[in-house]
């Protein structure tokens, strides 16, 4: 038994319609449903909600909800700002590089390109506060991935016994320089 792919994820937003237009507008992601309840099916608690869903690309759903009746979103105050979010894949620097030109020509804060070493990312926030990373890969990724397959076990071993960050996947970062 296995899975077979994310269904979908949901976060909280403070405003359904200006989540769903942000998201058309910003990032081309087409409005596919729709859901409002007065009851949540799965516990049967009272709680109005909208729940939006997007199309994410490639088969993949963001979802939304607005809850009107609950306190104000919050965030988790224990957690950096920089570890919570969404992260979606573009085709290559050329589509990452008309995105930031994008957004940015539309009032949005970028940071980044940031070099991953294995991907190339943007980062900014949406209209909730949930920070969004866009992602193209390196070309030289299939390489690297292989790198990174071969001490993944190796490296999750070592973290788990130290608790610091193992060396096996430095070159990543590394400017590796061949002599002609």
């Amino acid at each position: 038994m296995k899975t077979a792919g994310i269904h979908h994820v949901a976060y909280r937003c403070k405003d359904a319609k200006e989540t769903v237009l942000w998201y058309r507008e910003m990032l081309k992601m087409d409005f596919v449903l729709a859901i409002a309840e007065d009851q949540v099916p799965s516990t049967k608690e009272p709680d109005p909600y909208m729940h939006v869903f997007l199309d994410a690309g490639g088969g993949n759903v963001l979802a939304f909800f607005e809850l009107p009746t609950q306190p104000p979103m919050g965030f988790d105050p224990n957690t950096p700002q920089w570890v919570q979010h969404i992260a979606f894949k573009v085709a290559d620097r050329a589509e990452l590089l008309a995105y930031k030109a994008h957004l940015e020509s539309r009032g949005v804060d970028v940071l980044g390109v940031t070099d991953h070493g294995i991907f190339h990312s943007i980062y900014f926030f949406d209209p909730n506060g949930h920070r969004v990373e866009l992602a193209c890969p390196d070309a030289d990724e299939a390489a690297q991935l292989a790198r990174l397959d071969a001490v993944k076990w190796d490296m999750l071993e070592e973290w788990s016994q130290t608790r610091r960050a193992p060396r096996h996947a430095n070159f990543l970062h590394a400017k590796e320089f061949s002599s002609p």
